[in-house]
């Protein structure tokens, strides 16, 4: 009797350490991951328009439910001085692993030498991207 107790108390301690391991195992935060930065440099030769004095790209994917109509919203920015592109992912996939493009949708606002001066990321209202346009030309 004396055994049994003995080991359903040394088996009740395993268990409970076992226990309390796991738990403060599973506190542990996972280290922070940075998705969705922007680049802030882009070659502009690899767009549209390589000479207008700035460019807005779209980086988006056909099975991105919110990149639905941000291109659409964005064209109407295109003009002599504004290039508009959009870059979807599955048609072209170089340039989203060449400027490390991990989400979609991701607006970039680049000058002439294209430094990416202002971005998106996610889904944006119109007047937000023509602001943020009209703001940067006017630096």
């Amino acid at each position: 009797m004396t055994v049994r107790i003995v080991v359903a108390v040394v088996l009740f301690g395993l268990l409970a350490a076992l226990a309390w391991w796991l738990e403060r195992r599973r506190g542990v935060d996972a280290p922070t991951q940075s998705p969705g930065v922007a680049p802030t440099q882009l070659d502009r030769a690899d767009f549209v328009r390589p000479t207008a004095p700035w460019l807005v790209v779209l980086f988006t994917s056909k099975t991105c439910d919110s990149c639905e109509g941000l291109f659409d919203k964005a064209t109407t920015l295109e003009s002599d001085d504004v290039a508009v592109a959009e870059i979807e992912y599955f048609a072209h996939r170089d340039l989203h692993e060449r400027y490390h493009v991990d989400a979609a949708p991701m607006t970039l606002i680049a000058d002439s030498d294209g430094v990416v001066r202002a971005s998106f990321l996610g889904a944006f209202a119109a007047p937000e991207l023509w602001t943020a346009v009209a703001e940067i030309r006017a630096e």
